[in-house]
This record gives structure tokens, sequence and C-alpha cells, in this order.
């Protein structure tokens, strides 16, 4: 399956995105996890894309996209809002892994009347619990904006509580796939959500740990085809 890099401008700043599957199909968006890019979900797209038009976007900050300076789940969560109409989709089915994960919450909570179904992998909404230590920047070179890194580990040390609030606002069927005991996330957190959310399943891969389609493609592929009732027409 062809998978295509494509740029795009929104609000005056450069975007990148690869773009996988027909123009006509359903489209469905990736967002990657902090310091990944979109390539990371290439294997996933490179299935997914027989049926979907799927679109991974390097978030801001990251991969192809600008290095914004300023760095947020609800300026990640605009991106993705302008990048949507930019593109003219008005719905759409979206997956998120970790802070994609998060930013996929919150855009679903913003605008639910968007998503046609979301998937969440291995993350919860940012809660408040032991703070996490803002490391120093490494000293070699990275392929992302480093400055990622300090902004979204304050927002995961001090939460907007509205995050975890309006979980029941999200109105799409929604599955939440879990890494097991391996994932530093607690595997609880994932069921709090599922609960708070109308329409939510949690299927958890045992021994995957946090990288659920990296670390166990086809057990992720077969939970979400299934989801997608993927091998029904769509």
């Amino acid at each position: 399956m062809k998978i295509q890099a494509k740029q795009v401008m929104l609000n005056g700043q450069l975007f990148q995105y690869r773009e996988t599957g027909e123009v006509s199909a359903p489209p469905l968006i990736c967002l990657h996890a902090l310091s990944r890019n979109a390539a990371s979900w290439d294997e996933v797209a490179a299935v997914l894309g027989q049926k979907y038009r799927v679109l991974s976007l390097d978030q801001r900050g990251h991969g192809g996209s600008a290095r914004a300076g300023l760095y947020s789940f609800e300026l990640m969560c605009e991106d993705l809002l302008l990048f949507t109409d930019a593109l003219g989709i008005e719905q759409f089915t979206l997956l998120g892994h970790s802070m994609g994960g998060t930013v996929s919450y919150l855009f679903a909570e913003r605008y639910p009347s968007r998503i046609e179904r979301l998937i969440v992998e291995d993350t919860p909404p940012p809660y408040l619990d032991t703070k996490i230590e803002i490391p120093p920047e490494p000293s070699e070179p990275l392929t992302f904006d480093w400055t990622v890194v300090p902004s979204i580990l304050q927002q995961l040390n001090e939460p907007n509580p509205k995050w975890w609030e309006d979980l029941p606002e999200i109105l799409a069927p929604t599955l939440i796939i879990g890494g097991g005991a391996t994932s530093h996330v607690p595997q609880d957190k994932l069921r709090e959500v599922c609960d708070l959310i109308p329409a939510c399943e949690l299927v958890t891969i045992e021994g995957a740990g946090h990288d659920v389609h990296s670390s166990k493609l086809e057990a992720f592929l077969e939970v979400v085809k299934k989801f997608l009732k993927f091998d029904e027409a769509i």
C-alpha cells in the first residue's frame, strides 16, 4: 500500500502528514505519541488503508511539522480541527496513541459530532498522581522539538480536571486498547475512562506494553479491525 508524504498550511504554519488509501474512502486520522511522528503508523496504515483513507499527522513540533515554540494538548487539538477543516473532512474515525490519545479524548469531548469512531491506545487523560520529573535536554540531535517535552510533562503534572469530567460528552463508539501489566500506564485508569464514556469497550493485549501497535501489531490490528467491522462492506 503506497504511502504519500504531504504538507498543508494550518494557521500560517506548515504541517506534514502521511496519506494511505483512496481519497474517496472513509477517513481515519492517526495521532502519534510524544517524540514520535506520523511514520510510526505506517504498518497500521498499510493494512487499514485497504478500506480507509488513512491520514497520519505529524503533530506540532514533531517530524516535518512546524517547530511552533508553544505546545499543549489544547493547541494540538486545535491543530487537528484546522487539519480536518483544511482537508474538507467533516466526520472521521480518530486513532491516538499516548500523547496523541490525550489529544483524541479532548477533540472528541469538544467536537463530538465530528467523530465517527474513537480508538485510544494505552492512555487515559492526564490525572493527579506522582509528579513526573522533567529531564534535562539531551545533547544529541533530536527528530522533534525538545520544548514539547517540558510543556507536555507540565500538563501531566498539573492536569485540567475537565479532561476527565467531560469524558461522558464523547458520543462516538469508543475502543480503548490497553497494553497490560508490562505497560507503565495503570490499566485500572483505562477501566475508569471506559466506564465514563457512554459507548466504550476496553480490550487488553497482555504483554504488549505501552507501544501496543509496535510490539503486538497483529493482535492490535485484529482488535481494531473487529471494532471497525473492517471485514464488512464499508
